[in-house]
């Protein structure tokens, strides 16, 4: 509590300062506050990353890949991957330039200007608290499936309370935790591929064995691409790992130089965070779909199969012990994903607040565990809230799942407007170079426009709302600050 175990963290960078104030690092703000703990290893990024993503993350959509690519859905998902690469590499690059929490919020600051920043900001914090509470959801839909006496809203909030608390232990002792059940997940998906392949080699596949990439019946690239637009919000998570730059190890040394070795441990992780994620999902639906019973065009007349596409091939293939575990694994997968998220969410309102751009009180750190503990418990309120509502209502999956991508994806476009903006326009001094500086943000920017074009109506109004929101704030802000200006000049 304050004056007892929290305090305030010192500034991490000048937020309206010249271009060396924007990257300074935190280590180098006050030393009489202290901030957040360089705890976790490369190791520890790559669980909070995957664990957000989930291993099996597919199994869900698969049926609706299948029919919209026209049976094609391990290339969607080898197209998906390259796609978001620009993505991951753009985050590469301004982790590097800003290695501090606040992920998108900071680097829009740092190559647009306050007011970018905080707008991406916003709108990455309706990503950050609404995606942990689809995954919370999820795992209370999966628990009262295998325990139906206890209603799923009750298992919902089990659920937010559990991993809450393992987050105000410490980020540390969370990545632990994490990591175990992470272990648990792709060992299920171990047993899957391991059946698959048995099951494969006895009685042979479905359909061709080259169909999954190449379709059923004749190819179609349009089909692909607009199944893509779908398959990348598979990915979304691998970006949290850029929330924990002010906490990732470097080697022994000068803080500064300790922090920068951080940052390029972060960069790393997300990049090899998307690549093992994309490996693991084109493996699965490659084997899902040789063995699906039901064809492209057959769950693309019958939409009402498809949701359960994924554990229909499982049963028909392998049998109904398969689908309990891999519904287990999902119950509990889903959790730990909302775990990653919310300590994610913690460490952008964190940053946000640490800039007053949010209340005060949530830049605290307590002073025990090293964790931004008043930003997480606010995320943590608000996620309980929105996953309880949606437990307690029969269209909550709906309501719920059909909003949480735009706000992630706007945030996306500004991380890449940022990397041209800082490499481009604020570093004239320097020669950047025009592939990784322009092409790559340029190509990313253009694939996030294309899957925000193609996202349901209800996402891009409540999307464009959020936003309104955010925009009245920030003028609120520019006005109150204004206000103080003129009364401190008198």
């Amino acid at each position: 509590m304050p004056g007892t175990n929290e305090t305030a963290s010192g500034t991490a960078g000048g937020p309206a300062g010249g271009r060396g104030a924007a990257v300074t690092s935190p280590e180098q703000g006050s030393s009489s506050a202290p901030g957040l703990r360089r705890t976790l290893s490369f190791r520890d990024l790559i669980v909070y990353g995957l664990l957000f993503i989930a291993p099996m993350a597919p199994v869900g959509i698969f049926g609706t890949l299948q029919a919209k690519s026209g049976g094609a859905v391990t290339l969607v998902y080898l197209v998906a991957t390259v796609a978001m690469a620009f993505t991951a590499y753009s985050y590469a690059q301004m982790v590097r330039v800003a290695p501090q929490a606040g992920s998108v919020y900071t680097y829009a600051r740092v190559g647009l200007g306050e007011g970018a920043g905080f707008v991406a900001g916003w709108m990455a914090m309706l990503d950050y608290l609404l995606i942990p509470a689809v995954a919370y959801l999820f795992s209370g839909i999966a628990m009262h499936a295998l325990v139906p006496g206890v209603h799923q809203w009750v298992w919902t909030a089990l659920a937010v309370v559990v991993t809450t608390l393992l987050n105000l232990w410490g980020v540390r002792t969370a990545a632990v935790v994490g990591f175990a059940v992470l272990a648990m997940e792709i060992a299920v998906l171990a047993v899957f591929v391991v059946a698959a392949v048995a099951e494969l080699v006895a009685h042979g596949a479905q359909r061709g064995w080259a169909a999954p990439l190449t379709g059923e019946g004749a190819f179609s690239m349009t089909a692909v691409l607009a199944a893509v637009s779908v398959a990348v919000l598979s990915y979304l998570g691998f970006d949290a790992i850029a929330a924990f730059a002010e906490e990732a190890r470097g080697a022994h040394g000068p803080a500064a130089g300790a922090g920068q070795r951080g940052a390029d441990r972060v960069a790393r992780a997300v990049l090899t965070c998307l690549v093992v994620a994309g490996v693991l999902f084109a493996v699965q639906t490659y084997l899902a779909a040789l063995l699906a019973p039901m064809s492209a065009a057959e769950l693309a007349a019958k939409p009402g199969e498809q949701g359960a596409a994924f554990y229909t091939a499982v049963d028909a293939s392998v049998g109904g012990w398969l689908h309990d575990l891999v519904a287990a694994s999902k119950a509990l997968g889903a959790a730990f994903a909302a775990l990653a998220g919310q300590a994610a969410a913690g460490r952008l309102l964190f940053a946000m607040a640490r800039d007053r751009r949010l209340p005060g009180a949530m830049a605290k750190v307590d002073v025990g565990s090293g964790v931004p503990r008043r930003a997480l418990l606010g995320a943590a309120v608000v996620t309980l809230v929105a996953a309880v509502w949606a437990a307690r209502r029969d269209d909550g999956l709906d309501h719920l799942s059909s909003i949480v991508n735009v706000g992630a994806l706007t945030a996306f476009a500004l991380l890449h407007a940022s990397v041209i903006g800082w490499f481009r326009v604020r570093r004239r001094a320097e020669v950047p170079s025009v592939l990784r500086h322009v092409v790559v943000p340029v190509v990313g920017l253009a694939v996030v426009v294309a899957v925000i074009v193609e996202a349901s109506r209800t996402a891009q109004l409540v999307g464009a709302v959020w936003l309104a929101v955010g925009l009245g704030v920030l003028v609120f802000q520019y006005a109150r600050s204004r206000r103080e200006g003129k009364a401190a000049g008198r």
